[in-house]
């Protein structure tokens, strides 16, 4: 299996970002009170901030060399939220350093690869299932103003004769849904009853064919827990395995 580097909870003192620092002080929180609480692959950064009312909002921040905007997020939060437990947007900015911020409402719950859920894999990959299929019967596909379809995505991979490949190999689709477009293991939210409680990072969220989701779900279960768990997935999402097209949409990812 090729090696994935893996977004995770910073390990070392992080120096908040100016955009982060500036809503914070803006809104009443010191800064004592921003916590970071996740990095990813690109040098992303998310902090807590704990509000005087003791409530708390999530700062997502992405560097300019990241080549993200975070208002697509933003847009489709905004939609899911209707429909769905994910953070509702506050707050979108994008910056003179070409950094982008995007501000959420908390939601409830701690990741799937919080130190409590690695220690209970069982339960967490059953929660990643349930919640993933619950996700998508949530989302209506009609008048879902967002794609991830195959072709979209492979027209941005970057090696243009592997898309192509890929592209002649596409098995049928086999249902349509809104898929969460990132549904790793990080990325569910599980709640104190063990039961999954929202998603977040809904980036690429877009109608495609539910395996492009679930196949990578249950993979991040092998990345973040070890071998052993993905059958627990799918038993939880109500599926059995389908071999060929979780080999697919796996290869997409990995192209994509």
């Amino acid at each position: 299996m090729p090696f994935r580097p893996l977004a995770a909870a910073p390990e070392a003192d992080v120096e908040v970002p100016a955009p982060v620092a500036e809503y914070a002080a803006g809104h009443g929180v010191g800064p004592d009170r921003v916590l970071p609480v996740w990095r990813n692959e690109l040098g992303g950064l998310t902090f807590r901030l704990g509000l005087p009312s003791g409530g708390a909002e999530f700062a997502k921040w992405s560097p300019a060399a990241a080549g993200l905007d975070l208002r697509a997020e933003a847009e489709r939060l905004a939609w899911a939220a209707d429909f769905t437990p994910v953070p509702r947007p506050l707050h979108t900015a994008r910056h003179d350093d070409g950094s982008h911020l995007l501000v959420t409402a908390g939601v409830p719950g701690e990741s799937a690869v919080s130190p409590r859920w690695i220690a209970q894999p069982e339960q967490a990959a059953r929660a990643i299932g349930t919640g993933l299929r619950a996700l998508h019967d949530a989302l209506p596909v009609d008048g879902c103003p967002f794609d991830w379809s195959l072709g979209s995505r492979l027209a941005r991979a970057g090696d243009a004769a592997l898309g192509r490949a890929l592209a002649a190999e596409a098995p049928r689709i086999d249902r349509l849904v809104v898929c969460q477009g990132d549904a790793c293991a990080p990325n569910t939210l599980i709640g104190e009853d063990g039961a999954w409680s929202a998603h977040v990072d809904l980036g690429a969220l877009g109608v495609a064919d539910f395996w492009a989701d679930l196949a990578i779900a249950a993979w991040s279960t092998v990345w973040n827990y070890g071998a052993g768990f993905e059958h627990l997935v799918y038993d939880a999402y109500g599926v059995a395995p389908d071999a060929e097209r979780i080999a697919f949409y796996r290869a997409v990812w990995d192209a994509t």
